[in-house]
Order: structure tokens, then sequence, then C-alpha cells
């Protein structure tokens, strides 16, 4: 549950920003999330311990027990979910040589789109291609830096998959992959980047698309492309500034886009009342939800994040942001030992919050108390 460059120190939960102050049962309801995804892979792997590439990596043992502890609880009130976090867990800030820590926000838009080509709706999302294979686990794709995370099948072993710019000139078309289109391709653009959304069809219907694979390209920021080229100053980036400067010039916006030859591909949910999912492919939590690297931490882990100000988030008191949270979800840009992205929820408030969110920020995790032990004789080791 952690990397080589990473190291804990234990605290007590007294030590903890206005830890007696947070929703816990809020926190443990989301954890409970996770633990059915953990605890089913749990069982899986019982049942067949072989794991290839495509497959769930499997989950870490004490998450497990901790999991199995919570279903055990008879009547879960906010302080008995607060007495088994502090029965259960040890609170650790973390030493590291990465970057200071820093938390960005993402959401769910709510799009309007048609199931066919017609009048207004031109910009496609496809489903995954047939061909296209993982070369890692999808809860481990944002840990590998700028390595391939899938790739193309061919009759002669793999090769990489087309970028944005090769599917966006018509690389996929003919093949029948064509899930629903849209009229804006910036609003394509966003919703890959956060990789879910909410979409009102031309019928009168309302369904939900998911993240079902990429490319394999490594993710690249068109913000930092556009600060470095000087066509936006870095103090005025922000994801409405963004979306405002690339639909000024559509010609302009295919070519800067296309510096991100990252491509998502989407599926649609079956059962679109139980919200976005994340990495492990639980429901998602509005503010409670955690992107993390997977590199650093296991998902399902309890992580309290304190963020200093935060006053468009928090509303009372000092406006700071302290907050037990629960890593579900990786994204390609989300790397570091203390970088994470929070999830606001959908539609245009949850965006407003997502798009100005960038705040240094510390982690102190949460570790099974099993695993803290194993930590603490690995590190003392010389």
């Amino acid at each position: 549950m952690k990397s080589a460059s990473l190291s804990y120190k234990p605290i007590t939960f007294a030590e903890v920003p206005e830890w007696a102050a947070d929703d816990h049962l809020a926190a443990f309801e989301t954890f409970r999330k996770s633990c059915e995804r953990i605890q089913a892979a749990a069982a899986a792997r019982e049942r067949s311990p072989v794991v290839g590439i495509t497959k769930t990596a499997p989950p870490h043992p004490a998450l497990v027990s901790a999991c199995e502890t919570s279903a055990r609880i008879p009547k879960v009130t906010k302080d008995s979910a607060r007495a088994f976090f502090e029965a259960n867990f040890t609170p650790n800030t973390v030493t590291h040589k990465g970057p200071q820590g820093m938390v960005t926000g993402y959401y769910e838009p709510i799009m309007e789109g048609s199931r066919t080509p017609q009048a207004g709706f031109q910009t496609p999302i496809y489903k995954r291609p047939p061909d296209l294979i993982n070369l890692v686990d999808e809860t481990q794709r944002g840990a590998v830096g700028t390595a391939f995370t899938h790739a193309r099948k061919t009759d002669k072993g793999v090769e990489p998959f087309a970028t944005r710019a090769q599917i966006e000139q018509g690389a996929l078309k003919g093949q029948g992959l064509e899930l629903l289109y849209f009229a804006d391709p910036v609003d394509v653009f966003f919703m890959q980047i956060q990789g879910s959304g909410r979409v009102k069809l031309t019928d009168g219907t309302t369904i939900r698309v998911h993240y079902d694979g990429k490319n394999g390209h490594p993710y690249s920021s068109i913000g930092r492309f556009l600060i470095e080229k000087g066509l936006l100053a870095a103090d005025k980036v922000s994801m409405g500034a963004l979306a405002k400067w690339l639909r000024a010039d559509p010609e302009r916006a295919k070519m800067v886009m296309w510096q991100n030859a990252s491509y998502v591909f989407f599926r649609e949910l079956a059962n679109d009342a139980r919200g976005p999912l994340g990495a492990q492919n639980a429901p998602l939590t509005p503010g409670r939800s955690l992107a993390v690297d997977p590199g650093h931490h296991a998902l399902g882990t309890p992580i309290f994040v304190t963020a200093g100000k935060m006053g468009h988030v928090v509303k009372s008191g000092s406006g700071a942001f302290n907050r037990l949270m629960i890593a579900q979800d990786v994204g390609s840009a989300i790397k570091g030992p203390e970088r994470g992205d929070i999830y606001f929820g959908s539609g245009n408030a949850a965006g407003a919050l997502a798009g100005v969110t960038k705040h240094a920020a510390k982690f102190i995790v949460l570790l099974p108390n099993e695993t803290l032990a194993k930590a603490q004789a690995a590190q003392a080791k010389p």
C-alpha cells in the first residue's frame, strides 16, 4: 500500500485537524461502497487466483479485513462510524520526495446528445474498439507515468492505437463504434477528461455514459501547452477559461486539443441511478470520493485531506477544507503521493466548483492497523 519513496509517521486522531467535526457517517457510507467492490474482488480471487492484465488487481488483505469489520456494525450512526475508523485505522502523515501536495476537482457534466448523427449533433463518442487491449490493470492506469496503458492487438502482436488526431480524422469510421453524437467538440473533450457524463437525448430520455478504456497514449495537459506557448497566462487558466479560448476558434481549438493524444472510449451504464463509477466500479460520492495515484495509495483507503482555505467549497468557519475521503478513482494527471482530485458531483454547479479547485493540500492516510505494523517493520530495516 505504499511506494518505496513514501514513508509514514503515525499521529493521533486528536492531531487530525477538525477530526471531531467531520461527518464520519458520510465517509463510512462512501467507504462501504468501496468495500462492496473490495470484498467481491477478494472472493473472485479465492475462486480464481490467476490475475490477468485485464482483470482487477487483488485487494489488500488489511482493507478486506476492515471491510468485513464494517459490515458487522449493527446500527451505523455518526458516532459508531467515527468509532469504527478510530478502532481499525491509524492516521499517518506522509513523507516523500514527490511534488508538493495539491487537490483539484472533477465532476460529471450534463450534456445534450443524440443516438444518431443529425443537424446540430455531429461529433461522436466511441465505444471501446474490439482490438483494444489493456497493458496494465485499469486501476493502475494513473501510476505508469508516460508509458502506454492500452494498445491495439494485431495478428503480429501489439502496436500503438490511433491518436486523438487520427481518431478525429476518421481512424475508426466504418466500424460501427459510434455510441452517441454531440454538438460541441469542446464539450466532448472535457467529458473525456472527466471520464463520465449524463446525456439528455433527443427522444427525451436521459442516460449515463462512463469510461471504458482509452487509446493508451499518455495524457498531456493542453492548459500547460497554452501556457508554454504564451497563449494563456498561468494565473488565468481554469476549466472555464480553457473552454472559452477553445470555442473562440474551432479550427485553432482542434489543433490544440490534438496536442493531447490520449482519447477515451465510453459505455452506456445499464443502471443510471447508481451514479458515475470510479476506477473500482464503485459509485462515486460528491465531496467524499477522491482520485489518487494508485502507485502510492490502494483504492479503498480512507485519506483525510486538509487543504487550507477553500471558501468556494466550505462556506462556514475559516473555510478550511478538512475532510475524510475515500480513494476510489484514478486519473492520468493525478501523480504523486499527495495529489488528489475531488469528485464534486453532476451538473453545472459541480463543474463550477471543480473548475476553480486547485489548492495546496496535505494527506493524512488512515492505514489499517495491521498494515501500519508491517510498514513500521519495513521502515525499521537497515
